[in-house]
């Protein structure tokens, strides 16, 4: 794989503005800007975190990793390939408080994808869900390939079979929650993924910051 320069690390919400329609023409709907407060969200959202969702909330003395991405975008794909195993291994160990804010302004397969996502943190299995999501990202975006039925698919290969899971899949129980991250995301004005944030601060956008590990590190932890 070739390693992505620093101008595809950012994706424009111009992408996202053409997706809105792709989304409405298949029922799932992103027509208001404004959050909802009535919506399904999963246990471990925390609305006053932007609705994302939460791994070590409470841990204080810690670095906070905010990382809002789309789980059809290539750049975060990359992103994921380079950082995941050490940003689990942090949450693991306590290390971080980490925040994912699942994005979906490439297209109705995006928020497929975050509502899966979702469901899948139901079952204590956001992270392995994360990671499947990116190691089998289609190679064109709304291809196609994701839609409840191969979400569920995904879930099962990774032993979630539970009937909640499968519900809450096929009835997009969180779409509203989706919504909501999206609103969130434009309210804060996060226009490209993968954006990342250390204690409220964006990181700058360069190649080593995004894409080599031990630089990703000395940004968490202030070496």
């Amino acid at each position: 794989m070739a390693t992505p320069k620093k101008d595809n690390v950012t994706r424009n919400l111009v992408i996202g503005m053409i997706a809105l329609v792709v989304l409405v023409t298949v029922g799932v709907s992103f027509t208001s800007n404004k959050t909802k407060a009535n919506v399904a969200t999963p246990s471990s959202v925390d609305k006053a975190e932007g609705y994302g969702i939460v791994f070590n909330k409470g841990l204080t003395g810690v670095p906070k990793v905010d990382i809002w991405e789309d789980f059809q975008c290539p750049v975060c794909r990359d992103f994921e390939a380079v950082n995941n195993k050490q940003i689990a291994e942090w949450i693991t160990n306590k290390k971080i408080v980490a925040v994912f804010h699942p994005l979906s302004f490439i297209g109705a397969e995006s928020a497929y994808m975050a509502n899966a996502a979702a469901c899948s943190a139901d079952e204590d299995k956001f992270l392995p869900f994360h990671e499947a999501l990116y190691a089998n990202q289609a190679t064109a975006e709304n291809s196609g390939k994701w839609n409840p039925a191969t979400l569920i698919a995904l879930g099962a290969n990774l032993g979630i079979t539970s009937k909640s899971f499968t519900d809450c899949v096929t009835k997009s129980k969180y779409q509203g929650w989706v919504t909501n991250i999206a609103n969130d995301g434009q309210d804060k004005q996060i226009n490209s993924t993968p954006t990342v944030l250390i204690n409220g601060k964006e990181i700058e956008r360069t190649q080593a910051n995004y894409f080599d590990a031990a630089t990703f590190s000395k940004l968490v932890f202030k070496k």
